[in-house]
């Protein structure tokens, strides 16, 4: 992992998603077409949280989220996720 210069507000955090799984449990090799978005991801960059309420996640954490949590963006060239701490079911 290398050092993003990327700063959230607030209570939003900068997720890099793991990449996707190339094979099944049983060995059957997923096409790039069926292949399904990450639910798990890397914390790259947290904000400073709200008033009275502290983030409890910390750079470096592996998180999982909601399918359709966050919004994509790119940074270097390289993928994340930016998306409220709420979104956040737990870490792992």
């Amino acid at each position: 992992m290398s050092k993003v210069n990327f700063k959230p507000l607030a209570d939003r955090v900068l997720v890099e998603p793991a990449a996707a799984e190339e094979k099944t449990a049983s060995g059957i090799i997923i096409p790039d077409t069926a292949k399904e978005k990450p639910q798990r991801g890397e914390i790259v960059a947290i904000g400073t949280g709200k008033k009275d309420e502290p983030i409890n996640v910390k750079v470096g954490d592996q998180v999982l989220y909601g399918k359709y949590s966050g919004t994509e963006i790119t940074i270097d060239g390289r993928e994340f996720l930016i998306m409220k701490e709420a979104d956040i079911y737990g870490i792992v």
